[in-house]
């Protein structure tokens, strides 16, 4: 029994099949059979349209997005001469180092084509002035001859290197926490002696020591209470005696430190300009 109402028929010249599934050629747009549908089966005019192949660099093996008209070849050899990373693109790519300055232009020769006016490297195609729209040296619209170009550059390269010493000297030490205590401690002695209080060391004790301890006093003071004394004064120290005893040779080590610093910067410096 036979439903010609149901279905459609293959599209293929040599089938012509009435078929209740029918499926069309998405290249085509087409019906045909299920043993028709491929575009090899069918011999699809169409398919070049969906046969799209990413071309592989044959250097690095990455693959080279292509779009809707484009040609693969010249893709291909552009990322070879810009983007690959194979050893024998690195060499080429290190003997054409001379790039052009005009502006948007990305090609690089050989050998450079400088302008006798602006003194500039370009490529062939924008080597005459009218080329690259030369502007003179530097923009002035004047030309410079070889001496006067080299004398501009070396005066410009010790200008910039002054620049960078002058920087380096004029900067700011580091700061840290031992130097914020030694700023705290030279502060409380200038404060006691514009009162008058006489900066006498003890017997046995040095300078450090002598100023941990008027610091303590200090602090004592400034709370308004009297000192307690020790059983055995001219034996041991108390605790806050011994610590502001650490904290004072501290201070030393990282005074100490930072004129090594800076001894070494001097030298460093010195050693710079000599070469």
């Amino acid at each position: 029994m036979e439903l010609p109402h149901l279905g459609e028929h293959c599209s293929d010249s040599s089938c012509k099949r009435l078929d209740f599934l029918p499926m069309t050629c998405d290249a085509c747009q087409k019906t045909f059979c299920g043993d028709h549908v491929t575009y090899s089966s069918h011999n699809c005019t169409e398919s070049y349209k969906k046969d799209n192949q990413v071309p592989v660099c044959p250097l690095c093996s990455a693959p080279i997005p292509v779009k809707p008209g484009e040609t693969p070849d010249i893709l291909v050899g552009r990322h070879i001469d810009t983007d690959c990373q194979s050893d024998p693109a690195k060499e080429k790519r290190q003997v054409y180092t001379n790039k052009c300055s005009a502006k948007g232009c990305k090609n690089k020769e050989l050998i450079p084509v400088i302008c006798e006016k602006c003194r500039k490297n370009f490529c062939l195609r924008h080597r005459h002035e009218l080329d690259h729209s030369c502007k003179g040296f530097e923009g002035s619209g004047k030309s410079v001859s070889n001496s006067g170009a080299a004398a501009l550059s070396r005066f410009n390269f010790f200008s910039s290197s002054n620049t960078n010493t002058k920087s380096k000297t004029n900067a700011k030490p580091q700061q840290s926490s031992l130097s914020n205590i030694g700023r705290d401690l030279n502060r409380e002695r200038q404060s006691r002696q514009q009162r008058g209080v006489p900066m006498t060391t003890q017997a046995g004790m040095s300078e450090d020591e002598a100023l941990a301890r008027a610091l303590q006093m200090s602090m004592v003071e400034s709370s308004g209470t009297k000192p307690q004394a020790t059983s055995n004064q001219s034996g041991s120290l108390s605790q806050q005696e011994q610590e502001d005893l650490m904290l004072a040779r501290a201070l030393q080590e990282s005074e100490q430190e930072a004129r090594n610093q800076t001894q070494r910067t001097e030298n460093k410096e010195k050693s710079c300009m000599l070469s």
